[in-house]
């Protein structure tokens, strides 16, 4: 497995077209918790999930990582090293989750924090909340450390592919070559 990461808004899903249209296969975690999270009533909307009383979270995190430890193949995971959530930030990959996984490489996904901030205002298809260049700022350095801790728990590399506005080629071409 290939674990790809970022923060919400940085551009991890226009960067991973490339390696869907090279025939990669890609599963969303998020997406993953909230089936789970909606089939359990616990949310009617995906971005509920980051809302959702603690334990609750860590209850669809461990039937996530069930789920992703039986997938065959081998597979690309797109999620978030961490979320923000309103008592503070949620672990994204708990050492119980990453244990059951065979990763092969980490790679993080970033962008200059004025451009994740235009990102999120621009997307209509997403409720988030407003959030400050400062706090941004504290949750990619939170990540990054987040990273190196993932990396040297698993045992795989990790990079980090900058997508700055305007050069999504390159960022694209930069994931297709690490893969």
């Amino acid at each position: 497995m290939i674990i790809v990461m970022g923060l919400p808004g940085v551009g991890k899903s226009s960067v991973l077209s490339a390696a869907q249209q090279a025939g990669y296969r890609i599963v969303n975690y998020g997406t993953l918790m909230f089936e789970i999270a909606s089939k359990k009533g616990y949310v009617s909307h995906r971005d509920e999930l980051r809302r959702m009383p603690q334990e609750r979270q860590k209850e669809v995190q461990a039937e996530v990582g069930d789920q992703l430890s039986k997938l065959p193949g081998k597979v690309i995971l797109d999620t978030h090293c961490s979320i923000s959530t309103p008592e503070g930030f949620l672990v994204g990959l708990p050492d119980p989750i990453l244990r059951k996984l065979e990763v092969e490489r980490f790679i993080y996904i970033t962008a200059p924090i004025p451009e994740v901030i235009a990102r999120r205002q621009s997307d209509p298809t997403r409720i988030r909340d407003a959030e400050s260049e400062e706090s941004l700022s504290k949750h990619d350095e939170f990540n990054r450390q987040l990273l190196k801790q993932y990396s040297q728990k698993a045992g795989a590399p990790y990079s980090i592919i900058y997508n700055r506005q305007g050069r999504l080629q390159e960022a694209q071409n930069q994931l297709l070559s690490l893969l």
